[in-house]
C-alpha cells in the first residue's frame, strides 16, 4: 500500500504543468473548482501540494508498518534457527565434539545467522517494495506513453542480468573472507583458552603471532571482497544511470516528435527517478543473495555433524537398583579406519563389584569409560547394563545412571554451587552431606562467599585436587548405580586420597564401581582387575592372583 501511494504522487506533475502551466484541458481543474471551491492558482496548487504531502504521510507511516513486520519475521527466523542449531549441537557426537573449532561454530551462530537477518529483515523486504514500485510505475508508464514504457521494460532486465553474472564473482570472494573469519576466531578462541599454558610455557609471543598472521590474511582477504564488491555496485550502477540518461533523451524526443505533452514528459522523468532506486535495489540483491549463500552453507556444516543415535527404548534395567552389572562382548573401536584403538574386548562387570582398569598411557582405558558411558558409539561388539543391551537403550538412561569421573574435570564460571549442582535442585542438607563426602567441607570454610564463591573460569581459583572433589561431589549429588572413576584422584596426595575413599566406602558399598588408575593406593580395594594393553585385555584376575605374575604390568606397580 505505501508502495502505491508513492506511485501515485508523479502523476500530479501533468496537472500541474499541462493544466495550470500550459492551459491545456483541465478536467482535473474543473473537479477542483467545482467540489473544493476555489478557481485561484494558488489553490489550486496548495490543495495539490496538501494532496501529495498526505500520500507521503501514510506512505510513511505504512512503510513504518512493514519495516516492523519484516524485522519480526526476520527475527523470529534467526532465533528458531540459532535454536534449531543449538538443538542439533546439544545431540552432536562427542568424536564431532574433540575435533571442532570452537571459534568456527561460534562464528556461525553469531555472524552468519546475523547475515541470514539482515538478508531477510532488510534485502528481501526491499526486493517485494522494488517490485512492487517497478509493477506500479510501469502500468503508470504505459498509460502515460505505452511505446516509451516498452522500451524502458525491455532494455532493464539487460541491466539486471548483467549485474548476475558480476555476483557471482563476487559470491567466491565472500565465501574466502568468511573462512577467514572463522580461522580467526577459532585461532583467537584456542590462544585465549588455553591462555594459562601458553604463559606457563612462555609462549605468548607465539601464539599471538599466530592471531596476528590469521588476523592479516582476514584483512587481505576483507580489503578483497570490500572493493571488488563495491566497485561492481558501482559498474552495475554506471550502467543503469546511462540507461536513464539514455531513456531521458528518448522521451524528449517523443515530445518533439509526438503527441507527448511536457507535463507527461517530466511524469517520465518522475518516473524513471522513481524506478532508480528498486532497480538499484535489485542489482544489490544478486550481490546480498551470494553472501547469504555462503552464510547458509556455513551454517548447514553445523547441521551435518554427525549425531549421537537415538532408540527406542522399552525397558530400563537401572530402575529400581541400587546397581547393575555390565557385560562387554567382542567390543572393538577405532576413530580412524583399520587402526582400532580398542581391540575384541571381553568384560563381566558383576552387580555391585568394585572393579578396576589398569594398563599404561594409551593402552585405552579413558576411551572403554567414554563407551561405557555412551560418549562413544562403538564398532563392533556388544555391551548389557543388567539383561538389556546398549543397543535398546536411551543415552539419557544410561548417562543418569552411570557417572564417570575425569581426570580433569571442566568448572563453569559461576559459583560453588552451581559447579556442584549444575542447576538441579537439592535441599542443602544433601549439598552439605556431598561436600562431607568429597572432603569438601574445610575448603568451603575458607572461600570468602563460602558456596556463592566463584570460582573463575575452568575453576581457576581451585587446585587440581580441590577440582576433581568438586567432581566426587557432583557425582555424590548424583547418586548413580555405576560409578566410574578415570585417575579422578590423580591430583590429591596419598593421605587425603586415603581420607577421601574413606568417607565413600558407605556411599559406595552396594554400587558397581569401576577405577581406572596408575597408583596401586587408588585400586587397593578391587576385587577384580583387568589389565589393558594397546587396546586388549592382556591378564585379568584378583590382586592376589596377579601379584603372583611376576611380568604382569600390575605386579611393576606394587
Amino acid at each position: 500500500m505505501a508502495t502505491f501511494l508513492i506511485v501515485l504522487i508523479p502523476l500530479f506533475i501533468p496537472i500541474m504543468v499541462d493544466e495550470l502551466l500550459l492551459g491545456k484541458e483541465q478536467h482535473l481543474i474543473a473537479f477542483i473548482s467545482e467540489y473544493i471551491f476555489t478557481s485561484d492558482t494558488k489553490g489550486y496548487v496548495l490543495f495539490i501540494l496538501a494532496v501529495i504531502l498526505l500520500l507521503r504521510v501514510f506512505s510513511t507511516i505504512l512503510s513504518i508498518m512493514q519495516t516492523k513486520i519484516f524485522v519480526s519475521i526476520s527475527k523470529n527466523i534467526t532465533y528458531k534457527m540459532r535454536v534449531s542449531l543449538l538443538r542439533h549441537l546439544r545431540d552432536v557426537s562427542l568424536k564431532e565434539y574433540e575435533t571442532m573449532r570452537v571459534g568456527a561454530v561460534t562464528s556461525k551462530l553469531v555472524t552468519d545467522v546475523e547475515t541470514i537477518d539482515a538478508f531477510v529483515s532488510t534485502t528481501i523486504s526491499k526486493l517485494i517494495v522494488a517490485v512492487l514500485i517497478l509493477l506500479f510505475s510501469s502500468i503508470a508508464l504505459f498509460w502515460i506513453h505505452w511505446q516509451l514504457a516498452i522500451f524502458i521494460l525491455i532494455t532493464n532486465p539487460v541491466v539486471v542480468l548483467f549485474t548476475v553474472k558480476l555476483s557471482r564473482n563476487i559470491g567466491k570472494l565472500k565465501k574466502e573472507e568468511n573462512k577467514a573469519i572463522e580461522m580467526f576466531q577459532s585461532a583467537l578462541t584456542e590462544t585465549l583458552e588455553l591462555f594459562h599454558q601458553i604463559r606457563a610455557a612462555n609462549k605468548e609471543d607465539y601464539f599471538f603471532n599466530k592471531s596476528e598472521k590469521k588476523a592479516d590474511e582476514l584483512r587481505k582477504y576483507s580489503i578483497n571482497f570490500s572493493y571488488k564488491n563495491d566497485a561492481s555496485m558501482k559498474f552495475s550502477y554506471l550502467v543503469f544511470l546511462s540507461g536513464y540518461e539514455v531513456f531521458r533523451a528518448v522521451s524528449i524526443l517523443a515530445v518533439a516528435y509526438s503527441d507527448l505533452s511536457v507535463g507527461l514528459m517530466l511524469a517520465i522523468f518522475s518516473y524513471l527517478w522513481v524506478m532508480v532506486s528498486p532497480t538499484q535495489d535489485i542489482i544489490n540483491f544478486q550481490y546480498v543473495l551470494a553472501t547469504a549463500k555462503a552464510a547458509c552453507k556455513r551454517i548447514n556444516s553445523i547441521f551435518d555433524m554427525e549425531q549421537e543415535p537415538v532408540v527406542e527404548q522399552n525397558y530400563n534395567p537401572f530402575k529400581e537398583k541400587v546397581a547393575v552389572g555390565i557385560e562387554v562382548k567382542s567390543l572393538s573401536f577405532e576413530y580412524i579406519k583399520n587402526k582400532p584403538i580398542l581391540e575384541n574386548i571381553n568384560m563381566s562387570i558383576k552387580e555391585g563389584t568394585k572393579l578396576a582398569i589398569v594398563g599404561a598411557s594409551g593402552s585405552g582405558k579413558t576411551t572403554l569409560a567414554n563407551i561405557l558411558v555412551g560418549f562413544y558409539t562403538f564398532d563392533d561388539g556388544e555391551i548389557y547394563y543388567g539383561s538389556e543391551s546398549s543397543n535398546n537403550l536411551e543415552l539419557s538412561t544410561i548417562r543418569d545412571n552411570i557417572h564417570l569421573i575425569l581426570q580433569h574435570p571442566k568448572l563453569f564460571n559461576d559459583t560453588m554451587l552451581f559447579n556442584l549442582t549444575l542447576g538441579n535442585e537439592y535441599s542443602q542438607e544433601v549439598v552439605n552431606e556431598a561436600l562431607h563426602i568429597a572432603q569438601l567441607d574445610d575448603v568451603i570454610k575458607r572461600l570468602d562467599n563460602g558456596l556463592d564463591t566463584l570460582v573463575g573460569k575452568d575453576g581457576i581459583k581451585l587446585s587440581g585436587g580441590q577440582r576433581q572433589r568438586v567432581a566426587i561431589a557432583r557425582m555424590v549429588l548424583s547418586n548413580p548405580k555405576v560409578v566410574i572413576f578415570d585417575e579422578s584422584t590423580s591430583a590429591l596426595d596419598v593421605h587425603t586420597e586415603a581420607k577421601l575413599f574413606e568417607a565413600l566406602h558407605d556411599f559406595l558399598k552396594e554400587k558397581t564401581v569401576i577405577t581406572i588408575a596408575h597408583r596401586l593406593s587408588t585400586i587397593k580395594s578391587a576385587e577384580f582387575i583387568y589389565v589393558l594393553e594397546d587396546g586388549k585385555v592382556v591378564d585379568s584376575g584378583t590382586p592376589n592372583e596377579l601379584l603372583t605374575k611376576d611380568e604382569s604390568y600390575f605386579s611393576s606397580m606394587v
